[in-house]
């Protein structure tokens, strides 16, 4: 891959071409071409073939033959780059993909919300507090959580610093991925600092020392498989701020085709999904596998279109589907899509996303989330998709390696009058370790082939008694 073309990418569409929705508003307009034009020089954060591997293994989730598990912070901070939060996430998301590959017995392909999430989309662009208006805040890729003048305006040096924070968690997660942390002979040291006097922690200690026992049948069998000392771990987040993810798309020198090397799979968001818009534009010119949120508002038309811009060769792996209904609209609103998509001949990836559309504000004033409204929603996925004789590819989640108060109920309940106690996200609030752990295994109870083999097709296939390579 050529790791810098000679400037940027003529054949990407300009924004001022284009309408591009929840843009920052730089008070220093050459300042931001300083910054873009040092990120173009800059080495890519992933690789063509990287990518390559992850829209492989998401072309087993469209048909059915692997889930998706998708976690990680609603908003990256610069301040949370450290080893003991990279490493705590990553935590939660192997014990989190143990659960579903023992139990449910299905491959998972593991992907964070890391190394690139430091920008979210606002509902209002300025927000007042005691009569005084300042912009919102966007992220730490934009602007400053302080409710100062300083802090609120939108800095492009700050798309320098997202860059170099991103290179540093990738670095260790590689490393970690790698290096014998995510060894499954880890399984029990992966709860040991967090809760294994839980419910959910009990649970899964139980379940890990199945899985010593099954991996000391097969050790003694004379056999050690590299899959299990190692991990294919990748990264993603929204590709909302253009400016960023035009600077680091490179052309491959293998093919010629356009790869954001900003992370190996980006999505759009539910307020930048227009048609007629930037970011459908800039996903649809590269060849990353992308994603897209849809929330209760989208219609069959919207599906339809988005797979022909994004996918007009049909490719299993390329486009998904992130649905973000709400626990009360899932039902409704989820089963006219996924029919009239998969009667079209499409073969996309369902995913379902069951965080966004059940947020709501506490008495105490802190945005959180009901765990019993999660859950709902993630069982009306699969109930749609049961119905259909689809298959459910996965669940995108906000979450943390720690102990944070932000979500109400799970096993280690969260009461709402604890919110107070360790609110700590920068913008929405996300499952803690424990709320986690208690998803994964509801999910796993869930999952339709629970026990047998994987089927070959989306549509509910015959059962070969074979399984593909798992990735986990």
């Amino acid at each position: 891959m050529q790791a810098n073309p000679e400037g940027p990418v003529p054949a990407l569409p300009a924004r001022r071409g284009l309408p591009a929705a929840q843009q920052p508003d730089y008070p220093d307009p050459q300042a931001l071409q300083e910054v873009v034009a040092d990120l173009e020089t800059c080495p890519p954060l992933v690789f063509a073939g990287e990518c390559d591997r992850l829209r492989e293994h998401m072309a087993a989730v469209a048909r059915g033959e692997a889930f998706l598990l998708q976690g990680g912070d609603c908003a990256e901070t610069f301040e949370a780059v450290s080893a003991d939060q990279i490493r705590g996430k990553l935590r939660t998301l192997l014990q989190m993909s143990a659960v579903l590959t023992y139990a449910a017995r299905v491959p998972v392909v593991k992907v964070g919300r890391i190394a690139g999430q430091y920008a979210k989309p606002r509902s209002h662009a300025y927000e007042t507090r005691d009569g005084v208006t300042l912009p919102s805040y966007r992220g730490d890729a934009v602007n400053g959580l302080d409710f100062t003048r300083q802090s609120r305006t939108p800095d492009p040096a700050r798309l320098r610093r997202m860059y170099h924070s991103s290179a540093a968690t990738l670095n260790l997660v590689r490393a970690l991925s790698t290096g014998g942390f995510a060894d499954l002979r880890q399984v029990h040291a992966w709860n040991r600092d967090f809760v294994a006097s839980s419910p959910s922690g009990e649970r899964y200690e139980r379940l890990a020392r199945e899985i010593d026992s099954a991996l000391s049948f097969i050790h003694a069998c004379g056999a050690s498989p590299e899959e299990f000392e190692k991990t294919e771990f990748f990264a993603s987040h929204e590709a909302l701020l253009l400016d960023y993810e035009r600077a680091l798309t490179r052309v491959d020198s293998r093919t010629g085709e356009l790869y954001d090397v900003s992370g190996h799979m980006v999505w759009i968001g539910e307020r930048t999904r227009q048609l007629d818009g930037a970011h459908i534009a800039f996903a649809a010119r590269i060849r990353n596998p992308v994603a897209v949120k849809l929330g209760p508002t989208t219609t069959v038309d919207e599906a339809l279109q988005y797979a022909e811009r994004l996918d007009p060769d049909g490719e299993p792996g390329r486009l998904t589907f992130v649905v973000r209904m709400g626990a009360k609209r899932i039902r409704d609103r989820l089963p006219e899509l996924v029919e009239k998509v998969t009667a079209s001949g499409l073969t996309v990836a369902w995913v379902s996303d069951p965080m966004h559309g059940n947020t709501y504000e506490a008495p105490s004033g802190h945005k959180t989330r009901s765990f019993d409204d999660v859950l709902d929603e993630v069982k009306g996925f699969f109930e749609v998709h049961r119905a259909l004789g689809t298959h459910p590819g996965g669940i995108h989640v906000e979450l943390t390696g720690d102990d944070v108060t932000e979500c109400v109920g799970g096993g280690a309940e969260v009461f709402v009058d604890d919110l107070h106690r360790r609110y700590e996200t920068a913008c929405d609030p996300r499952l803690n370790h424990s709320q986690s752990l208690d998803l994964a295994f509801l999910v796993a109870e869930m999952y339709p082939h629970r026990g047998g083999a994987a089927r070959g097709t989306a549509g509910g296939g015959e059962q070969t008694g074979t399984r593909p390579r798992s990735t986990a």
